[in-house]
Formats: C-alpha cells, sequence, structure tokens
C-alpha cells in the first residue's frame, strides 16, 4: 500500500469512518474509497456488501479480480441501564466484539459486582453520554423503564445516528414514550426510529432471552441490507 493511500486509511479510521482499498489484483494498482463515495462507485453493490459484512474478501468485476479490504469502526453498544437484562447483554454483546458500556446514575445498580469487566458510568445521561462520541457505528439501548434517564438518552441517541436505537417497554409505554419525547422536540422521523418494544419477535421471557432477542435485531440491523432488516422486525 502507498505511503498516501495508508495516510488516508489511517485519517478515515481515527475518525471512526469506514474506508475500503480496492487492489486490482493483476496488476496491484488501488484506489480508495471513502464511505460518503460509496454510493456513487462503480462497485457500489459489492462495496456496501462487504461493508456491512466487515469482512475483505475478493470479487470479480468487469473481468477483473478485485480485493475488497475493508477498514470499518468496531462496532459499539452503549446501554442505558444497569439493569438484569444488561447483565445478560453485556457480555454477550462482547463475545461479538462489540466496545460495550454501561450508563446508569443509580450506583445501587451500576456496580462492578454485576458488572465484572464492563465500564461502567454511573451518571446521568446529560453528564455520561456526551464525552462517549456516540456516531452511527453505535448500538443504542435504553432499558430503565425510567423515563429522568431514558428520555434524556434517547435524544442525544437521535443527535448522534446512531445505526440502531431501542428501547424497553410494551407498545402502550411507547405510544406515552413518543408523545413526551415529541413534546420536548423529537420529530415523527426520530421516534420512528426506536425499535420498540425492543428485540425480535421470539417470544422472550427471561432476561437472557431478552438479550438475545435485543442483539438479533440490532445484528440484523448492521448487517442486512435495511429493507430486509426492516422484515425482520417486524
Amino acid at each position: 500500500m502507498k505511503l498516501e493511500t495508508l495516510t488516508q486509511v489511517n485519517a478515515e479510521r481515527a475518525a471512526r469512518r469506514p474506508v475500503i482499498v480496492v487492489t486490482d489484483v493483476a496488476n496491484g494498482d488501488q484506489r480508495l474509497v471513502k464511505a460518503k463515495d460509496i454510493a456513487t462507485d462503480p462497485l457500489s453493490a459489492e462495496l456496501s456488501k462487504q461493508l456491512r459484512m466487515g469482512k475483505s474478501g475478493m470479487i470479480e468485476s468487469g473481468g477483473k479480480k478485485l480485493f475488497l479490504n475493508v477498514y470499518a469502526p468496531t462496532a459499539r453498544l452503549v446501554i442505558v441501564g444497569a439493569v438484569h437484562i444488561s447483565q445478560a447483554l453485556a457480555p454477550l454483546a462482547r463475545s461479538l466484539d462489540y466496545d460495550v458500556t454501561v450508563v446508569d446514575p443509580r450506583t445501587a445498580f451500576a456496580s462492578p459486582e454485576r458488572f465484572p469487566d464492563v465500564p461502567l458510568i454511573a451518571e446521568w445521561p446529560d453528564v455520561a453520554l456526551p464525552p462517549l462520541n456516540i456516531d452511527h457505528y453505535t448500538a443504542f439501548v435504553a432499558l430503565t423503564h425510567d423515563p429522568k434517564i431514558d428520555d434524556p438518552a434517547l435524544l442525544h441517541a437521535f443527535e448522534r445516528d446512531c445505526f440502531y436505537i431501542g428501547a424497553l417497554g410494551s407498545r402502550k409505554t411507547h405510544a406515552k414514550r413518543a408523545e413526551r419525547l415529541k413534546a420536548q422536540g423529537a420529530s415523527d422521523a426520530d421516534i420512528a426510529r426506536i425499535h420498540a418494544p425492543i428485540g425480535l419477535s421470539i417470544g422472550a421471557v427471561s432476561p437472557s432471552e431478552i438479550a438475545v432477542a435485543i442483539l438479533a435485531e440490532i445484528t440484523a440491523e448492521l448487517r442486512l441490507p435495511k429493507e430486509t432488516a426492516k422484515v425482520q422486525a417486524a
């Protein structure tokens, strides 16, 4: 890889923006495709697929063999609420290589004993969330059932373009939540981004089963084409 290309790759990675290096296997020619340019690239479909998979790979196009070297940011999971579901969800997400952070101002819940080896922030969302630099490669779940904690957290998630936003609660609970959030400036488009009730519909009952349902829905949102992911969540 040329020094100029490597410099650009490192700059994009430092900014947590995905980038793909396309190499012609036959002659070694390379070009770099930034995230903002993927939609208009001649290889748009192939680039988008490899990026969703988060893996590098070989493709054939126009009679050429091309290697797509994918550099994607490590996905994050921010869990608001140090509840029983979170105790199951955090280690499950870490096993899939997510960077996990748990936020809950209630120190009785947010304790190292309940969440060993998981970063904990025992602060209110307005203090805890801004320093995390939440971005598009962040999945965000609100699980406290307490509007004083969940609502400001969700408003922050809307601003940060998270690829997944979910909130615990029934449809009735969510309808009330939507009214509160709109009163605080959230748009209909913001509300529509919330996966609620959270998780894929698999009949989950226990905290561990609900955690599986949540992470399955997050995975579908991250890996599947958007329309397919919507069908899976329906």
